[in-house]
């Protein structure tokens, strides 16, 4: 029987032939990941655990992105700590102030994860680096630990679901649109410790940014992770960033999945999550009358040059509601500097938004943009849980960055067919 290519990547990791689903394996990491919020756990039970250093300097990632800008003393203490931290232990990738991005941006970004990497990260949207065809996985503070310290982990090999996207994009649908679509088919449980491993022509189509929105969120379906075979989109993604040299891997054509998704994408329009689950999908059409406070257009899902360019095409020539707080948030330093030399940031402040540096601060209800009670955000971040946003009586929405910009002009929830 063959192998998916997680199994591959997870065999070669534990130094193994093969592995099967089920089975629990020890297994080197390429990459250990922190960020501000995780990573002070990670480093007081790393010394706890007696740890000196760390296994190797180059390997452990740490990202403060959550709360950065700091906004209280609180959050400044704990970049502190993560700092002081990265100081001493001479990490090679610390991020902070204007080098620092949206991590799970800025890490592909950089050439830090590559394709038949292992990657573990304190933070559950790690799966993103699936996109490079990468097995990533969110894992605890205490794991992080043990994996700055050892620079192993230990799993338990995932069953793969399969899901295969056919037919063209419609005008306006994106990844984020997929993913949603997939979601809402399967639910927030619907691949619960399992692989998802998404394929089909219209998977193909998507450019990398697509592909990173759909890895991102495989965790909103429950999954372990999500995993795209590398092309030569991935390679040439990677060419001339690739800190380290990629290993492409696809799974096998007699490898075993628990099952097979099918979609036929070509009748499907933009898609909205309504409150207070991702698997709450409608299309857009179908949204109704949902007026709106605020839209976010950013985040580790949708913060990349592509999805501000297409915000910028939406909103190019016409003005935010004077009712709704539009903030635009580039995921990373580079896409930052690739949207102003664009012209794109210039559309966005000629709009009435609001331009930010690059942080995670509203996804999470961090900073930057938090609802009061009663408000409601469409955004095209990835969870809209009870309170994500702020207030536990406010409502947020997800959507691709085309609907977030077009209800940003319309006051409520919109199509741009419909502007």
């Amino acid at each position: 029987m063959g192998m998916t290519i997680s199994q591959k990547i997870l065999a070669a990791h534990a130094g193994k032939k093969e592995v099967a689903p089920g089975e629990l394996v020890t297994a080197r990491v390429d990459v250990a990941l922190g960020n501000d919020i995780t990573a002070p756990i990670a480093i007081d039970k790393f010394y706890e655990a007696g740890a000196k250093k760390v296994f190797d300097p180059s390997r452990v990632v740490l990202v403060p992105d959550h709360f950065t800008p700091n906004k209280d003393i609180l959050s400044a203490m704990q970049v502190k700590k993560v700092r002081e931290f990265a100081k001493e232990q001479g990490l090679v990738h610390w991020y902070e102030g204007g080098r620092c991005g949206v991590e799970h941006v800025l890490l592909p970004e950089k050439g830090i994860v590559v394709s038949g990497d292992l990657v573990i990260g304190a933070d559950s949207h790690t799966c993103t680096y699936g996109a490079l065809g990468a097995f990533a996985t969110g894992v605890g503070s205490t794991d992080l630990a043990a994996a700055m310290a050892t620079g192993e982990v230990w799993l338990k090999v995932p069953e793969t679901l399969r899901l295969v996207f056919s037919g063209e994009l419609p005008e306006w649908v994106e990844g984020k649109d997929l993913i949603l679509h997939a979601i809402g088919e399967i639910g927030v449980d619907g691949a619960l410790y399992m692989a998802m491993e998404f394929c089909g022509d219209a998977v193909d189509s998507l450019s990398m940014a697509g592909r990173f929105t759909m890895a991102n969120m495989a965790i909103e379906a429950g999954g372990k992770a999500g995993m795209f075979a590398p092309d030569e989109k991935t390679r040439e993604y990677e060419a001339g960033r690739a800190l380290r040299e990629p290993v492409y891997l696809e799974s096998d054509p007699d490898a075993e999945y628990a099952r097979t998704v099918e979609y036929d994408v070509s009748k499907l329009e933009p898609v909205v999550a309504f409150p207070h689950l991702p698997e709450n999908v409608r299309p857009v059409s179908r949204a109704g009358d949902v007026v709106i406070d605020q839209a976010v257009i950013g985040s580790c899902t949708n913060g990349r040059i592509e999805d501000l360019r297409t915000a910028a095409k939406v909103l190019s020539g016409r003005s935010v509601h004077p009712n709704v707080r539009c903030i635009v948030l580039p995921a990373t330093p580079a896409v930052y500097r690739q949207a102003l030399a664009e012209g794109l940031l210039e559309t966005f402040v000629d709009a009435g938004a609001v331009v930010g540096p690059p942080t995670c601060g509203p996804c999470l209800g961090g900073h930057m943009g938090i609802l009061a009670e009663g408000e409601r955000a469409v955004a095209t971040t990835n969870r809209n849980f009870v309170g994500r946003m702020g207030h536990p009586q406010s409502e947020v929405y997800l959507a691709n960055p085309a609907v977030a910009a077009a209800s940003a002009v319309a006051g409520r929830i919109v199509s741009p067919r419909d502007l």
